[in-house]
Parts: C-alpha cells; structure tokens; sequence
C-alpha cells in the first residue's frame, strides 16, 4: 500500500468510516496477528489481544504521526497490549526455579541455518516468560532494565529467564539438528559449534540479537 493510500484510509478511519476501517484492519492483519502470536499461548488468545491493540490503535489514530512509519507505530501498540496481557496474566503463570531448567547437554550444536517459521515453532513452545523475555530482548531490542520495567519483574529476573529460553532453544535446536543431520562416513555426527542465530523472516522481523548467545 502506497502512502498516500495509507494516509487516506487513516483519515477515513478517523472520520469513523467502518469501511475505511476494515480496510485497514484487513491490511495489518497478518502483521498484528504475528506480533500477538509471538507472546500468548494460542490463535485465539492471540486473536484477542490483537483485537484489543487495533481498538487501541482506532482510538489513537489522530495521535499518529506521519514522519513514523506507520507500520512501526501499529507494531509498538501490538506489543504494548501483548506486555499488558502478560501482566494480567501473571498471577496465574508458575515459573521454574532455575536449576530445575533443562539439563541442556554439553554437545556441540550443528551449523543449521533455520528457517523463520522453524525458529518461531521452537519459541513457541517456550514457557510463557521465558518466552515473553525472550522476545522483548532478542526480537524488539530491549534491555533487561526496560523489560524489568515493563513486565513488572527485576532485572535478575529478567536475565535468568532469558538465559532459561536460550538453554531450552539449545535442546530445541540440538534435537532438529540430530534428527536432519547426516552421519559422516566413521560414522560420528558431524557436528559444528553455533555461538548465534540470526534470522530476518519474510516479513521483516529481525531477532536484533544472537537466538543463542
């Protein structure tokens, strides 16, 4: 869509036009849809809260301001409901001490390049704050003092699940690579260390920092 498009169908949306409205909301829907999916258990929940973010971006959109591009802008609002979400939910979640984290082994990982959607699998399966971390740091760029403030949580607390996320990712990624990896001719897997991932997915997503270190 062109900015001149956009920036018509923005006005129209603040003119209360519904048509306009579900233009736009059809638009950034796989968009907002990815961010949600990124921080909540399932479609549904994800669904929800995506729904929650364009209600707040429909009450905001005269706040919007051009100079920022608009998809940036909608991504932030995605993440703040998603954060809010998170802390609504808090008090219902029971995270692991951390020596009850895998036992991940000391093997060396493969040298895979992973695709998006495999690396999106693998973190969606991570417990929800571990994950949560996860995302806020490697994907968004935050730092722990930031995600500390946002999710309501130490810094400590910030680091330790990171570092339980990474250690999970490691057997997660140990095991996809032990299962696609040929054996080499005496007969050992042949295997490469890993010290990072990084990873662009198709829609412009990137994990800011290394998946693994």
């Amino acid at each position: 869509m062109g900015n001149e498009a956009l920036l018509q169908l923005i006005k129209g949306c603040i003119e209360q036009d519904r048509k306009q409205q579900k233009m736009l909301y059809k638009a950034y829907y796989g968009y907002a849809m990815s961010i949600c999916m990124r921080y909540t258990c399932d479609r549904d929940l994800a669904a929800e809260v995506m729904n929650q973010g364009f209600l707040k971006m429909f009450n905001n959109l005269e706040k919007y301001k051009q100079e920022i591009p608009f998809k940036a802008w909608l991504g932030k609002i995605m993440i703040n409901v998603s954060i809010d979400f998170y802390r609504s939910t808090a008090k219902l979640r029971v995270t692991d001490d951390l020596d009850e984290a895998l036992n991940v082994s000391s093997t060396e990982l493969a040298d895979k390049n992973m695709s998006y959607n495999e690396l999106l699998n693998m973190i969606s399966r991570l417990p929800i704050s571990y994950r949560t971390v996860f995302n806020l740091f490697a994907i968004e760029g935050y730092s722990h003092e930031e995600i500390a403030d946002l999710l309501n949580i130490s810094e400590g607390t910030s680091k330790s699940n990171l570092f339980k996320a990474r250690q999970k990712l490691k057997q997660m990624i140990l095991i996809s690579t032990q299962s696609n990896y040929h054996i080499n001719r005496g007969g050992n897997m042949d295997f490469a260390p890993i010290s990072a991932i990084k990873v662009v997915d198709m829609n412009g997503v990137l994990f800011k920092r290394g998946i693994i270190r």
